[in-house]
Formats: structure tokens, sequence, C-alpha cells
């Protein structure tokens, strides 16, 4: 009989990613209703949490040998499963290589090391290939682009981490690049929409957790016409689900979708 684990709950949507691209999808018994990599998991999967909140008696129902979650926010979750006696992986990676390290431990997990670590190798090529795109596109530009990078909207929060780091592999630059030491939300919040102003970001992006973006809502903020991406027209949507979750996804969609609005910005 196998010691591995063969009823996975991921509570998260960047687990049931790899999972699914390991090709051990067969493990996973329930996942979050925030799950969005890959498309075809929420309806092959029973949903049996939220994110930040669930019952435990759902999670419980499907029979779990292991659950994976993530970060604090999880945390009042996990505790209670751990109490109920299931075995329960917190991740708290909020950086590329975290991403990377994510993929190699859910590989060790299900005993998919080798293919884990051919995933982990085939994105870090494309991550090598992208940042020499990203210094011939800054060489080509003259500059590095500033760029202002928005998850939340009320109020203004900026700054996570993995995102900041995608904007530098794609030859930006964060204007806010200060505040992805911080991993919780509340301490990259900024006090006023008035202090994006000064920053001068040559590139808006919005990705707005859970909701539709809404560049004229950005652009009308008060004295935010003097930005040269709202004067210049740059302010831009990538979809919060390929962006705001830390898993394969940010760096195979979220990552060329960053180099693309730097590739609207004239030379």
């Amino acid at each position: 009989m196998s010691r591995l684990p063969q009823h996975i709950v991921c509570l998260s949507t960047e687990t049931v990613e790899v999972l699914y691209l390991l090709g051990e999808e067969a493990r996973i018994a329930g996942i979050s209703g925030f799950t969005t990599h890959p498309p075809r998991a929420r309806k092959e999967k029973p949903k049996v949490s939220g994110f930040s909140s669930a019952k435990i008696e759902r999670i419980l129902a499907v029979e779990p040998d292991l659950v994976l979650a993530f970060s604090d926010l999880q945390g009042e979750i996990a505790r209670d499963l751990v109490k109920a006696g299931v075995a329960v992986h917190v991740f708290n990676h909020r950086s590329v290589d975290g991403i990377l390290a994510m993929i190699e431990t859910v590989g060790r997990l299900v005993g998919a090391e080798a293919r884990a670590l051919a995933l982990v190798a085939e994105l870090e090529q494309s991550i090598a290939a992208m940042r020499a795109a990203g210094d011939a596109r800054a060489a080509r530009l003259g500059r590095r682009p500033r760029v202002y990078f928005e998850e939340w909207n009320d109020p203004l929060i900026t700054g996570i981490r993995w995102v900041s780091e995608l904007i530098g592999i794609a030859g930006g630059e964060d204007c806010f690049g200060e505040l992805s030491v911080h991993p919780n939300a509340k301490e990259r919040i900024l006090a006023d929409a008035s202090v994006v102003i000064p920053r001068a970001p040559d590139l808006i992006i919005g990705s707005w957790c859970g909701k539709h973006f809404q560049p004229g809502h950005v652009s009308s903020r008060p004295g935010w016409d003097a930005i040269p991406a709202v004067r210049n027209a740059q302010v831009h949507e990538i979809k919060s689900a390929i962006l705001l979750a830390p898993g394969p996804a940010a760096i195979r969609e979220g990552l060329p979708a960053i180099a693309a609005c730097l590739d609207r910005l004239a030379g």
C-alpha cells in the first residue's frame, strides 16, 4: 500500500494547478471555490471551501489524508483541521523562487519529484529568456519603465512581491518595490492616492482581486492626469486570476502579459 497521500484537499488554486501539471490530479479530493487554474478543475473536483473561510465538516467529508493550505490567511482553517487529526502542509511562498520551491515540495509530497524538477527547469528557462528580453526591452526604451501595479483599489494596495519581481524580469521597475518586503497586504496600503503621482509611473497595471479592473476609474482620480501612464493611455488590466496567485500561471501567463504591456510603451 502506498504511503503517499491519495485524497488531497487544496485550499488555494496554485497547488491544484501544480498537481494537474504533474499529472497527479487524480489525488485531488477537493478544492477551493476560488480555484481558477486549470479551469477544468472547477468542473471535475468538489468545491469544499472558500479561501479564508471554510466549514471544516465539508472538508472532512471527502476524507483527506493531506490538506495543502496557504499562509496565515488560512491559519485558522489549518488549525481546526490539525485538531481534527488531518495532516496539513501550509505554504507561505511570496516570491518567484518561492513559487519554484513550492512546486518542488508538492512534487515530493506526491512522489513526483522528477516531474516537478522538470517543470521547475522549464519555468526557469522561461524566466531566463524573459529576463534577457526584458533587458533588451529596457535598452531599447533607454530606461526601465516605472510601473505602478494595483492589486486593490479601496484602499489602494500595491507592491506584492512576486509581481514586483516579475515586473523587474520583464524589464520594468516597480514604483513601490520597497513595499514588497511586506507579506501582509495591510502593510502595503498606500496612505492616499496622491502618493502615486510623484512616482510618475510610465505604465499602470491593475489586477483587482475578484473583480474587473476599471481603467477609467483609475485615470479619473484627482491629480492623476499628471501621471505619464494616464496621459499616454497606458493603463491596462491583467486578470487577477493570472497574477494574484503565486503559482505557475503567474510565470507562464502573467510574465508575458506584463511584457506585452511594456511593449505598448513608445521607445
